[in-house]
């Protein structure tokens, strides 16, 4: 019984920290980049987004409306004007999944919990979200670019 149980545990995958994800060395720099990221949103600090987004950047918003289609211009547009209003931001990851696709792309499977100020009527008001979404990574040299997800 004991041996069947030890064998068990030896065969068991270990995650790292917090996460769903198996901990691996390449795991392990993706998760370290998306917290690069996450940081970067709570701090709204514009620059080190843009300088993580790739120049190729391109989300079709999942249908297939062109209105809603946003490439590294409309994102930085975005981050320079509305987001600059946002009173306060938190923003929590938890990583699900990560998968290597055979075009060396790499998705990060996360359920976000996110909670923002902005400007009301009265007095700025927090706003909440929670969902699942995916940040879509290329290779760069020794770290990563997201091409799609922000």
């Amino acid at each position: 019984m004991l041996a069947v149980t030890l064998l068990g545990v030896g065969c068991s995958k270990a995650y790292i920290p917090n996460t769903d994800v198996e901990d691996t060395m390449q795991n392990r720099d993706v998760v370290l980049f998306c917290e690069r990221y996450r940081h970067a949103v709570e701090d709204k600090n514009i620059a080190q987004l843009l300088k993580l987004m790739s120049p190729s950047y391109f989300e079709d918003g999942g249908n297939t409306k062109n209105e809603d289609d946003a490439d590294f211009d409309k994102i930085r547009e975005f981050l320079t004007g509305d987001f600059l209003h946002t009173g306060g931001v938190r923003y929590e990851m938890r990583y699900r999944r990560i998968t290597v696709t055979e075009t060396n792309h790499i998705y990060v499977d996360y359920t976000y919990a996110s909670a923002w100020k902005v400007p009301g009527v009265k007095q700025e008001e927090w706003h909440h979200k929670v969902a699942d979404n995916r940040l879509d990574l290329v290779r760069d040299g020794d770290s990563f670019k997201i091409v799609a997800g922000m």
